[in-house]
Formats: structure tokens, C-alpha cells, sequence
């Protein structure tokens, strides 16, 4: 029986972690690729002298050369490069582009049917560029954020309540950045709305919408939080393990409702681009778009982080990609 095929583009940290959960959850077979030589040879090597540790079967291998993810069922994009000191915006956004759009050549040649994830930043105009060049079907293209920024919330939601965050239901919606969409309406423990519990924990609701703001904005910084403490990098072990649910959903038909960049063609009255929204991913990719109703308040954040995406694909435009 033949495996599925697992490209996986950019080897460093984030890559690494993938290429791990990918074969320890046997998704199938891996291929590593970076443009440094010998890197993801040796990352491969590595991992696959585990096999017989950790009880996978799976290939790993290691590649600087495109033509290796040839046939690949699914490709996962980590390249490109984090904003350093004295980088402009724009300086990061010409710098990955760059890169996207050397990615989405190779992997239209060399993949032409494999469904792609796009964990890559800034992630709504590298899901856009990749999408224009590759010239893939939108639902094949997917962007990962969502369910990376909705765990965060889950995780924070947990704390404050002292409960299993396997119990929390939250999603995040819009951009990932700054104006990202936690919806405080519809989180949930297992059914019981979480403002309802924070109210009878404080006894206060003035107390309460004050704990669950801060939860809103630790989860809009998260990652910059986690930027500040490791100094020297971002986090890599959250966003692999949320493509890699998205990963599973998609290779095991499973139709999980899952929040992903997706491209939206009227539904939450937008066209023409990638949003972060509600998804059911299965073997085609993005199946269908779950449109849910917002009140006044949610709707008015989600158009001013529709706006920011919108203003972040014009900046890529405007500087020729």
C-alpha cells in the first residue's frame, strides 16, 4: 500500500518539528527540504535513526533539490525568514515574497496535485502569493493560523478557569496579527459559555470582561510574547502541531470544522481573499466555508482585520509581487 508523500519546505524549526510529528503519527512518508546543504540531510538522518525507537515506518528523508518532492500528496511551507532589528515591514514582506514566490514555482512543477498549508509569515499575503503564482485551486491552498491562535486562546481560557483545555471550545477569526478576532461570545466549556463562568468565579461582571479582556489581548500577542522570552527565535512547537492537526483532517478525510486561512469568495461578505474562518477541511482540501452570525461588536472587529488583510496583500502588490 502506498504511503502518502509529505513535502515539507523550510528545515528549521518549525520544519523539524513537523518532520518528527509526521512520522511519529505515521502520515507518511517525509520529505525534508532547505536551501542550506547538507541541514536537512542531517535533521532527516537524525529523525529517521529514531525509527526504531519511537515505532515508525515512514522514510525520512533529507533534500536541497526540488525534484525530490515530486508527486508529494501535500506540501507544508515554513521558508522564509523572522523580522530582525532595523527590518522594516516592508523590508520582511519583499524578503519572503522573494522566497514564496520561488516555493510556489518549484512545487507547481514538481507537485502539481498535492494540497498545500502555508505556515510561512506574514501569513495572509504569503497564502495570497502562493495561491497567484501556483495558480492551485483555492481550496487546495490553506493557510495555517487559526487553529494555532485558537489554542492559544483555549490554553489561556484553561488557566484562568483551572479546567482541562481539552474542554475549552474557542476560535479566533480575521488576520493573524494584531486584529485577530477571539470570538468571547461563542468560547465555551464543554457547552457552558466561559463569560457565564467567569462571572461566578469573580462574582463580578465588570471583573469578569476585565480577565476575559486581557485573555483576548495575551492571545493577540502571543506570539510576541513568546518572541520576547526565547530572545534568539519564535515559536516552532504550537504552529507545527497546528498544521499538523490540519495535515491529519485533510489525509484522513476527517471533515474537522477547523479555523484556517481560507479564500473567500462572498461568504462573511468578503471576495477575492484570505481570511481566517470557519472550515471544514477534508481530502479535497477546504470542503466548504461555516459562516456564523455576529453580532455588531464581532462583526465591526472582523471588518477592521478583513481591512488589515487587505492593506498587507496591496503592500505586497505595490512592491511588484
Amino acid at each position: 500500500m502506498r504511503r502518502n508523500k509529505i513535502a515539507l519546505i523550510g528545515g528549521g524549526q518549525i520544519g523539524g518539528v513537523l518532520a518528527q510529528l509526521t512520522a511519529l503519527r505515521q502520515l507518511g512518508d517525509v520529505v525534508l527540504f532547505d536551501i542550506v546543504q547538507d541541514f536537512p540531510q542531517g535533521k532527516a538522518l537524525d529523525l529517521a535513526e529514531a525509527a526504531k525507537i519511537d515505532g515508525f515506518d515512514g522514510r525520512v528523508t533529507g533534500t536541497n533539490d526540488y525534484s525530490d518532492i515530486t508527486g508529494a500528496d501535500m506540501v507544508i511551507i515554513t521558508a522564509g525568514l523572522p523580522r530582525k532589528p532595523g527590518m522594516s515591514r516592508d523590508d520582511l514582506l519583499v524578503t519572503n515574497a522573494k522566497i514564496m514566490q520561488n516555493v510556489a514555482e518549484n512545487v507547481k512543477q514538481y507537485a502539481p496535485d498535492a494540497i498545500v498549508i502555508v505556515i510561512s509569515n506574514p501569513l495572509d499575503a504569503m497564502v495570497t502569493l502562493f495561491r497567484k503564482v501556483s495558480g492551485f485551486p483555492h481550496h487546495k491552498v490553506i493557510g495555517q493560523a487559526g487553529v494555532l491562535d485558537s489554542s492559544r486562546f483555549a490554553t489561556f481560557i484553561a488557566w484562568e478557569l483551572g479546567v482541562s483545555v481539552k474542554d475549552i471550545n474557542a476560535m479566533v477569526l480575521g488576520g493573524h496579527g494584531d486584529t485577530m478576532v477571539p470570538l468571547v461570545r461563542y468560547a465555551n466549556v464543554n457547552g457552558i459559555p466561559v463569560m457565564e463562568l467567569l462571572e461566578r468565579k469573580y462574582k463580578d461582571a465588570a471583573k469578569a470582561k476585565e480577565v476575559m479582556t486581557a485573555m483576548v489581548e495575551r492571545t493577540k500577542m502571543a506570539g510576541g510574547e513568546v518572541v520576547k522570552l526565547l530572545k534568539t527565535g519564535s515559536a516552532f512547537y504550537s504552529p507545527a502541531s497546528a498544521a499538523i492537526q490540519m495535515a491529519e483532517a485533510i489525509l484522513f478525510d476527517e471533515k474537522r470544522v477547523l479555523p484556517v486561512c481560507a479564500y473567500l469568495n462572498g461568504e462573511f461578505n468578503v471576495s477575492g481573499y484570505y481570511v481566517g474562518v470557519p472550515a471544514v477541511l477534508g481530502a479535497n482540501g477546504i470542503e466548504k466555508i461555516l459562516e456564523l452570525t455576529l453580532d455588531a461588536e464581532e462583526q465591526a472587529l472582523m471588518d477592521n482585520s478583513v481591512k488589515a488583510v487587505t492593506e498587507l496583500v496591496a503592500d505586497m502588490e505595490r512592491l511588484g509581487f
